[in-house]
């Protein structure tokens, strides 16, 4: 039996498990790199050397700050990756490039450099069906005030995005994908 360096049998390895996970990215500051849509392009670089295979991209799109009149517009987009993270160390690669990127978390909805979000993680449900339903029906004026203490996925306003109440270019062939991030929404 052959041996790799470390001097385990590679035949007694388990197989890395691959999770496929939806992203959004967005923001509305300039960064060390330069302006959003060059932050937008140095995270998604910064996602390749971390681990992932960049499945699919949408195109780069811009929205209004929310709420209206709170900064200038967001350069926003959607990715479909494949990496070997569960939804717990996704997270913690994402919050890590946003920190690498300049992000500071003072407000939220507040401007930023960088903003990504995990939408979805395959079909995983997180923490559970009804702890997400309370958070994807809650009233916008709560939404404002409340952050969630665990991770919830798929993420609870993942319908009222952008590119889930308009077509954007590139962004079916993202739903298109083991995740069906959006069907799962109203599934539950």
């Amino acid at each position: 039996m052959s041996q790799d360096p470390v001097g385990m049998e590679l035949s007694s390895r388990e197989p890395i498990r691959k999770y496929s996970l939806l992203i959004a990215l967005g923001g509305n500051l300039g960064s060390s790199v330069g302006a959003p849509q060059e932050t937008l392009k140095s995270a998604l670089k910064l996602l390749q050397t971390s681990g992932a295979v960049i499945r699919a991209t949408s195109a780069f799109y811009h929205t209004p700050a929310f709420p209206a009149g709170a900064g200038p517009d967001y350069v926003n987009a959607a990715a479909r990756l494949e990496a070997p993270w569960d939804p717990a160390k996704a997270l913690g690669v994402l919050h890590r490039i946003e920190a690498q990127l300049g992000r500071e978390r003072v407000q939220r909805w507040g401007q930023r450099t960088l903003d990504l979000d995990l939408l979805a993680c395959d079909d995983i449900v997180l923490p559970d069906r009804n702890t997400h339903k309370m958070w994807r029906d809650l009233p916008l004026e709560a939404q404002i005030g409340r952050t969630p203490e665990q991770l919830i996925l798929p993420h609870p306003r993942m319908h009222e995005r952008a590119f889930g109440n308009r077509r954007v270019r590139g962004f079916d062939d993202i739903l298109m994908s083991p995740v069906h991030a959006c069907k799962m929404q109203y599934r539950m």
